[in-house]
């Protein structure tokens, strides 16, 4: 039997019958147990009062019009914060006995997103909007129009800024130009926990302002056992177009953001999976204040315990993570963290394996230390270690950017030249071992729709080669408005070609 993940069909909800029944049945059975007959000593001519089934059915009624008033209202709460997502983009089409160049095509997709901030800050999955060369926002109807019966020309339609997204966690922040917008808190009061009642919003097909009701079924489930990120478990009926909207509970509190479901025929099956609210939340201040994550990292190099190397190196226990190396100068050395170390939890958070260490640091504040509570033999001590910005090969590349010299405004793309170390480096691993690498996107200006991504490495345009931002320049200033322009690009290790017309 063969699973896939898919990424936000049609969808069936008898769980709203089955708690009304379980209320009902709980209220009947309260009505029936409060009624039994106590033994005590009556006048023979005392009247015996008989039980009311009218009672009890009074009383049912009353519960299940209760909860169905609370679902009500908190629908109509939260869906003003949800707002469906408009995204024209590229991707790719491949052809056979093609396997190294790949072809770009124009797409349209429809995602969901949450509203986190008043003036238009709106977070989604960076699946989303992948690819977007334009990206808007479709705002909630009215909620007197919430039947749905509401003409394409009635609703708010606006455009949207792409200001950053973090692949890892698969998120994403736009904004708006709007202001004064209804928001859902990212950080609920308590922690999710298993059989909370949870409920998604969002555009399953399209299908604007849809909520459907569920449970948490597990938490810290992890998709790739390689990777840190742990996700929420839900059964609430999540499909396509659910993708970057919010998982609430009853207060109306983000839990998590909708992102992926398990399915074998493509369509909801009760395996839908979100990404925890306190993720969302610190990637969002990550991307609106910096515009991508700054992860923090010790100077150490952690493993997981194996039986037979807990054996060959005389570990007490057989189990957990134990540390491989300590960087020479870094902070876990000035801390006193030694090799063979094993680490028994990070920030009062328990860790038994790579992942869960890799997720108290993914959520480790750079202004704070980090807790390490180890076992040294037989000894238990506590390590408090300096955390220091994790630097990646796209942020050393931002460092680096000057716009006056990286901006190509015809393109709207900042660009630099693959030369010093760091170019040396990269040049070694691409295709063609020339070109100029795009690190961002200036969104304010008024560009063709290029389909170039941050990373992407520009070598070709039509015929002319490309070796630096100059040349780069020089190439598109010579073209006129409404001539056709190719680039050849490399992206991920493939060449391909993107294609356009200039404006």
């Amino acid at each position: 039997m063969t699973y896939s993940f898919r990424i936000l069909g049609r969808w069936r909800n008898p769980r709203l019958a089955a708690v009304c029944v379980f209320f009902a049945a709980s209220v009947a059975v309260a009505g029936q147990t409060a009624q039994k007959p106590v033994e005590q000593k009556q006048s023979p001519n005392a009247q015996v009062a008989k039980p009311n089934p009218s009672d009890a059915r009074t009383e049912s009624t009353a519960v299940l019009v209760q909860l169905n008033s609370a679902l009500e209202n908190l629908a109509a709460r939260v869906s003003p914060a949800v707002v469906q997502i408009l995204v024209t983009g590229y991707g790719t089409a491949r052809e056979e006995n093609r396997s190294q160049t790949a072809f770009i095509v124009r797409q349209h997709a429809v995602g969901s997103g949450v509203i986190v901030d008043p003036n238009g800050y709106i977070m989604t999955n960076a699946h989303v909007v992948e690819g977007a060369q334009r990206i808007r926002v479709a705002l909630p109807l009215p909620m007197g129009d919430s039947s749905g019966l509401v003409p394409l020309g009635k609703r708010r339609i606006v455009e949207a800024k792409l200001l950053g997204q973090h692949k890892e966690s698969d998120l994403a922040l736009l904004k708006i130009d709007q202001t004064d917008l209804p928001t859902l808190p990212l950080v609920s009061q308590q922690r999710p926990h298993v059989g909370q009642l949870v409920f998604a919003i969002g555009s399953p097909e399209g299908l604007q302002n849809s909520v459907t009701m569920g449970v948490v079924s597990a938490l810290a489930r992890q998709a790739d056992p390689t990777k840190a990120l742990t996700y929420i478990q839900t059964d609430a009926p999540i499909n396509p177009g659910n993708s970057g909207g919010p998982l609430v509970d009853m207060n109306g509190s983000v839990v998590g953001i909708n992102t992926f479901i398990l399915s074998q025929g493509g369509g909801s099956e009760g395996l839908g999976f979100a990404i925890p609210a306190r993720v969302v939340d610190f990637v969002y201040r990550s991307l609106r204040k910096y515009g991508h994550v700054h992860r923090v990292e010790i100077g150490a190099v952690a493993q997981e315990i194996t039986p037979a190397l807990a054996e060959g190196l005389q570990l007490p226990q057989h189990w957990g993570v134990v540390v491989a190396d300590v960087k020479p100068g870094g902070p876990a050395q000035a801390a006193g963290l030694q090799v063979q170390d094993i680490i028994l939890s990070a920030d009062d958070r328990r860790v038994e394996t790579l992942p869960s260490l890799s997720a108290a640091l993914y959520l480790h504040r750079l202004d704070q230390v980090v807790k390490l509570e180890v076992l040294r033999g037989k000894e238990r001590m506590t390590i408090n270690v300096p955390a220091i910005e994790h630097h990646d090969q796209m942020d050393q590349l931002l460092d680096t950017v000057n716009p006056e010299n990286s901006l190509i405004p015809r393109l709207g793309i900042l660009a630099i030249d693959i030369t010093g170390e760091l170019g040396t480096k990269l040049s070694s691993l691409l295709r063609i071992p020339s070109g100029v690498i795009v690190v961002g996107r200036a969104v304010e200006l008024i560009t063709p729709e290029t389909g170039l991504q941050a990373g992407d490495v520009i070598h070709q345009l039509n015929t002319v080669p490309i070796d630096s931002t100059q040349t780069l320049r020089a190439a598109v200033d010579k073209l006129k408005s409404g001539d056709p322009a190719v680039l050849q690009i490399e992206r991920d290790g493939e060449l391909m070609f993107v294609s356009f017309e200039m404006e």
